[in-house]
């Protein structure tokens, strides 16, 4: 379908979403944010999509959301649009969906790549919660997923003193996965989207389900969920051609069944 926010494509076995607003630095409206659940919908029902990747500008990932669109806006009016929800959607996707951040990740911004369940950084990438210098705070996520990347002192002072981080500090707290040269980053987060869609699929989303299960419930809860998703896996086609390729010592072949 036809997008005027964003841009999509198929790389093989991999769905390219690219935030498309270069004149706002990719600011998020709701436009955007609904184009951009749309897209990664559409690449989830997609059998021939293992995986997905999330990407901005090469001096922009998104800069935040769109504050002229909510300047003006009412507790009611914010309830009514709702449209931190989106955030909510990307968690839910069953796929893996990769961010590929370069340049500026602020707000919004960064709530996406928080979102998102792997981050590919470039040289340039710098993050940041600024919502405290326009009178808010994160409201997608912001305040819970950061604290839980990062750690509860490093959260505060980007939380309440808009304290950037630039990508080798993000690397070294464990936000991201790696650090590129600018101009590599996209190709490196393809590469490893592509490397996961090649794995088996049914595992690689009950996978997901199960990190992101950490946390969201207690431990024991975790490990029980966990255990019968292993279990589960044990009626799928892929289990058995995965484990008799092993033993044959040849290459599998996943049909996702």
């Amino acid at each position: 379908m036809p997008y005027e926010t964003i841009l999509t494509e198929t790389r093989g076995n991999v769905g390219l979403v690219i935030l498309n607003r270069p004149d706002v630095r990719n600011a998020l409206n709701r436009q955007l944010l609904g184009e951009l659940m749309d897209a990664l919908d559409a690449f989830d029902r997609d059998d021939g999509v293992g995986a997905m990747v999330v990407a901005g500008s090469e001096k922009a990932f998104a800069a935040g959301a769109d504050v002229r669109e909510m300047a003006g806006m009412s507790r009611k009016e914010m309830i009514d649009t709702d449209f931190v929800s989106n955030f909510a959607r990307i968690v839910k996707i069953r796929k893996p969906v990769i961010a590929a951040v370069s340049g500026w990740a602020l707000g919004g911004g960064m709530e996406i790549a928080l979102s998102c369940d792997m981050i590919v950084a470039s040289e340039s990438a710098k993050f940041g919660q600024p919502e405290i210098t326009i009178g808010v705070i994160p409201g997608a996520g912001g305040t819970q997923r950061l604290t839980h990347a990062l750690g509860k002192a490093r959260a505060m002072e980007m939380i309440l003193n808009n304290r950037t981080l630039s990508a080798v500090e993000a690397l070294e707290s464990g936000l991201v996965n790696r650090v590129v040269e600018v101009e590599a980053y996209l190709d490196e987060a393809l590469k490893l989207a592509g490397e996961i869609a090649s794995r088996p699929p049914l595992a690689v989303q009950a996978a997901k389900r199960m990190v992101n299960q950490a946390f969201e419930h207690s431990l024991a809860d975790g490990l029980a969920e966990e255990r019968r998703a292993f279990y589960n896996l044990f009626d799928t086609e892929d289990q058995k051609e995965g484990m008799q390729a092993f033993l044959e010592k040849r290459p599998p072949r996943w049909t996702g069944r």
